[in-house]
């Protein structure tokens, strides 16, 4: 048995130009994409026109989707990516195939980026084109193989920055709520910006200590809480206030939780309110208020006695 050697065959020798001869010969010839591919297409048109431009193949899934196919036999470009996206929106097409013999890395990541961040039934396609002999033989053969697609990881992974970015956005807007709430109250926040985080964080007048106020799906509340560098620094400052508790919780007007978080860097006291959602658009009345009193109550309680400690420092 003799067994050949293969051998990689310029495509511009099997065809010279990319629309007169590539592309007519995929229309005849779609079972060689089709194999490489998950899905099998039907081509309706070639060279179908969109607006000034022109698509070079058009078709169909088994579903009835609508299916681009954009060729090119060099590089990938920026000019093609934009194709792409022109054909796929004006088309309304649920498929995009974008078909080169040499794929550049950052189109790769292009093509990962949207099918990230499209819809489920949207996907993208990036595929790379080679003709091959082996030995002498004189017929070459077409090798597709499909270098990005999408798939149910990238797919989960865009949903889920979706979802992040959902949450974020719900988040600061909660925080918006909240300091135009208190700026009918008092000027604590005026100067504030909302923020897509979890906590909104306002400085009691020392580098380290934190007027915050905080919310989660089961709880809120408002803490002071110590965060400088080094962990002795902080629990000299919670012994410090914790040496005049007394005073403090009558100034606030009711009791606080002292954590002096002995295993951990920072410490905090906290005003709690449990069982509440921030999420749930029905909890923010009184979440707004509970959080608007609180942080009005700490900061009075807590402004003199943080003043001393910088002067005894």
């Amino acid at each position: 048995m003799q067994i050949g050697k293969i051998r990689h065959v310029a495509l511009r020798e099997i065809w010279r130009r990319e629309d007169a001869d590539f592309t007519v010969w995929l229309e005849d010839n779609i079972d060689f994409l089709n194999e490489a591919l998950d899905f099998d297409i039907t081509i309706e048109q070639r060279e179908k026109s969109v607006g000034p431009f022109s698509l070079d193949l058009y078709g169909e899934d088994a579903t009835g989707g609508k299916v681009i196919i954009e060729n090119q036999l060099e590089k990938t470009d920026h000019d093609h990516l934009g194709k792409v996206l022109t054909y796929m929106s004006n088309l309304e097409a649920k498929k995009a195939v974008w078909i080169s013999p040499r794929p550049r890395e950052e189109h790769a990541r292009a093509i990962d980026w949207l099918n990230e961040f499209t819809p489920d039934d949207i996907a993208f396609y990036l595929v790379k084109i080679e003709a091959i002999r082996i030995g002498d033989h004189p017929v070459a053969a077409p090798q597709f193989t499909v270098i990005k697609g999408p798939s149910e990881e990238v797919k989960q992974l865009g949903s889920e920055k979706k979802a992040d970015a959902k949450r974020h956005q719900e988040r600061e807007l909660f925080w918006t709520t909240f300091i135009d709430h208190m700026n009918t109250k008092n000027d604590l926040y005026a100067n504030i910006s909302p923020t897509f985080r979890q906590v909104l964080v306002r400085s009691m007048g020392t580098t380290g200590i934190g007027l915050h106020v905080y919310c989660t799906k089961k709880y809120v509340r408002g803490e002071i809480y110590m965060s400088k560098g080094k962990r002795e620094e902080n629990k000299r400052i919670f012994d410090f206030l914790y040496d005049q508790k007394e005073s403090i919780e009558n100034v606030f007007g009711g009791e606080l939780v002292w954590e002096r978080l002995d295993r951990g860097i920072h410490t905090r006291i906290k005003h709690q309110f449990d069982d509440v959602d921030w999420t749930n658009p029905n909890d923010w009345p009184q979440i707004l208020e509970f959080l608007a009193d609180s942080a009005t109550r700490l900061e009075q309680a807590f402004r003199e006695p943080i003043k001393q400690f910088k002067l005894q420092v």
